[in-house]
């Protein structure tokens, strides 16, 4: 098969859960004998096009600002939209796998398959309904009836996870939906050495608003007051960056707080993990949350909040983390709960972490794809 998965931001360039997630599968689809390409922004020197670990990288325009003001800028999302359509028009594909967020290159993804008539999916992330009023403010409207309108472009349909299927309903998308989630490579996480640099609590993401680190902080404050001896690591980038070391400078704790951007290696980051204790994302909004995954694996117990856009609760269980509603008191609860009993739940986080290994996925992934073009 030929098969290409469009979006605007491509790993490693970008580090993030959906780049990685096509970067993961692409390069098994590859290793099996698959023509596989990624489709999106440029970020590299050189040729438009290269070649990385057996996969295409097509980059189809410069690339641009993803956020402005906190917030995924609709100007990019638009620029990299009208640029695709040349593109798909040219290249052939058996099958194309477009993001559905940010929504507008799924027009052109469209437009092109039904000219060509190809099959193409279009993977959910998430489901935003109603958040696109908090998120926007009366703007929101667009977003909403965007979303609704790409909700009814295909009936070849994944979702990352149970929580984004059942939110699909919301938009009246009840038929041909296809979970497929994020993985691991069980093998690979395995062979990786715990740093020798060591923290009780690790965050790993992006520093955005919905992530709420800034409640994690407030909490980790409360439990230095009974246990000073104490450390949070907070590993990412993002727009909420500077008002994160802000309140971590306020609350006076930064000897007891490290501050550090995405690491350039994949195994550097789950080093961290491993050389942690818990691992704490108080997130209201995840499609999936694949650092939750990678912590499990780790054998990580992980923290995270009660709420219906959150599909890390997927991954709790009694034996593998805690959630709890989001307030400083209630997650510093938890993470106390979480810092007692971390060392008896490392075989069941593990063990839970083994079933999303990548092999399984992908061998879901490819036999899909396979029945869209027979």
């Amino acid at each position: 098969m030929k098969i290409a998965f469009v979006y605007d931001v491509i790993y490693p360039y970008v580090k993030g859960g959906v780049e990685k997630r096509i970067q993961d599968i692409a390069v098994r689809l590859s290793a099996r004998g698959h023509d596989v390409h990624i489709v999106g922004m440029k970020y590299w020197d050189g040729p438009d096009t290269v070649m990385k670990n057996g996969v295409t990288l097509h980059g189809i325009c410069p690339a641009k600002p993803l956020y402005a003001d906190g917030r995924r800028t609709i100007r990019e999302a638009i620029y990299f939209s009208a640029r695709l359509m040349p593109f798909l028009m040219r290249e052939e594909f058996d099958v194309i796998d477009c993001q559905q967020f940010p929504y507008f290159p799924c027009f052109p993804v469209k437009f092109s398959a039904v000219i060509k008539k190809r099959p193409f999916v279009i993977t959910w992330h998430e489901v935003w309904g109603d958040y696109w009023y908090e998120y926007l403010g009366w703007k929101g409207a667009f977003g909403k009836t965007t979303e609704r309108l790409v909700s009814g472009f295909s009936r070849n349909i994944i979702a990352v996870s149970g929580t984004t299927a059942k939110n699909l309903r919301l938009l009246n998308v009840r038929e041909n939906v296809v979970v497929l989630p994020n993985g691991i490579d069980v093998k690979q996480l395995k062979s990786v050495s715990p740093d020798t640099e060591s923290s009780d609590i690790i965050f790993v993401g992006r520093l955005i608003k919905e992530k709420h680190v800034d409640i994690l902080v407030q909490a980790f404050a409360v439990l230095l007051q009974e246990a000073p001896d104490r450390t949070l690591l907070i590993l990412g980038d993002g727009p909420e960056r500077d008002a994160i070391r802000n309140l971590v400078s306020d609350l006076a704790i930064e000897d007891r707080v490290k501050l550090k951007p995405f690491m350039e290696s994949h195994d550097g980051v789950i080093s961290r993990m491993k050389s942690s204790h818990v691992c704490v994302i108080p997130s209201t909004r995840e499609g999936f949350g694949i650092a939750a995954l990678e912590a499990l694996a780790c054998g990580l117990p992980v923290v995270t909040v009660d709420h219906p856009d959150n599909a890390i609760c997927e991954l709790i269980t009694d034996d593998t983390g805690f959630s709890c509603p989001l307030s400083a008191d209630a997650l510093a609860d938890v993470m106390r709960a979480a810092l007692s009993g971390y060392p008896a739940m490392k075989t069941a986080c593990m063990s839970l972490a083994e079933a999303y290994d990548w092999d399984i996925i992908v061998n879901r992934a490819e036999g899909y794809y396979q029945s869209l073009i027979l």
